[in-house]
């Protein structure tokens, strides 16, 4: 598969590239970004996946999520696609919480968006190929994380996926969109199944279901002004207590839902992923 490079620059020692190449999945050519630490030739590395959230593309973790030092003294690899396709045909949406910057890493299956919102079969298959075409990955080694609806993603996407991914971890992810007003909009928008095939994009039902992972990281602001009406960690709280699933969740005092609030806390959830990938 073609691989364009549209920038490189050097960073811990390692290479901090933005990429992009024409999708097959979404119809659309898709820009992400790769930082690949110093290592030594021939190495096969683990692999950190980062789904940014709603409005987001690559650029936004890229420039503030302040990840590269950690993934060079841990030698992983840290990838960050975009949250959905671009394009002057691609179909959008007014809002900002629909359509362009918020595929909500579902298949759409309703007109117009079903030729292009294809952004979980993108993350999960086409995306994933790519990269073990072009850089130095060990996919035995693979993590996910994310962010609010990156992190409902990477919590979903873990779930249906125990097999490939060996961690998983959040920040301030919607946690069930069946139960908040940004998930139910794009559910019901993209998919025109009823709720009982949400359940599969909803990462508290997928446990409450039987899905499982051998644990979860959760980092969440006790200020984030969409709390308590969009994300509602204590739903996926009581899922997973009720499952058995070991659930880390641990609540910040006064940091709410930006850039600010992740970088704080990348470092952690970057070793915790190597600890899980060694």
């Amino acid at each position: 598969m073609a691989l364009a490079t549209v920038s490189t620059n050097k960073g811990f020692g390692g290479v901090q590239g933005v990429y992009r190449h024409a999708s097959t999945e979404t119809g659309t050519d898709m820009t992400f970004a790769v930082y690949v630490p110093p290592h030594e030739a021939g190495a096969k590395l683990p692999v950190l996946w980062y789904l940014s959230g709603l409005t987001c593309t690559h650029a936004n973790v890229m420039e503030k999520g302040e990840y590269r030092r950690a993934c060079a003294e841990r030698g992983i690899i840290f990838i960050a696609p975009d949250t959905s396709p671009r394009g002057d045909t691609v179909p959008d949406d007014e809002s900002y919480d629909f359509g362009k910057g918020a595929g909500f890493y579902v298949d759409a299956t309703l007109r117009p968006w079903v030729n292009n919102f294809r952004m979980y079969s993108y993350i999960t298959r086409e995306l994933p190929a790519l990269i073990a075409e072009h850089f130095p990955v060990d996919m035995a080694r693979q993590g996910i994380t994310g962010h609010s609806m990156g992190g409902h993603g990477a919590l979903t996407i873990a779930l249906n996926h125990p097999d490939r991914f060996r961690s998983v971890s959040a920040f301030a992810p919607i946690a069930s969109p069946m139960n908040c007003p940004w998930g139910e909009k794009a559910l019901t928008r993209y998919l025109d199944a009823g709720r009982a095939a949400w359940r599969r994009h909803d990462a508290t039902a997928l446990i409450e279901d039987g899905a499982r992972v051998s644990e979860i990281l959760v980092d969440q602001g006790d200020a984030d002004p969409f709390l308590a009406e969009q994300l509602k960690p204590e739903l996926l709280q009581s899922a997973c207590d009720a499952a058995g699933i070991p659930l880390t969740l641990r609540m910040q005092p006064g940091y709410d839902h930006s850039y600010y609030f992740i970088s704080t806390f990348m470092d952690d959830h970057i070793h915790w992923h190597a600890d899980r990938l060694a």
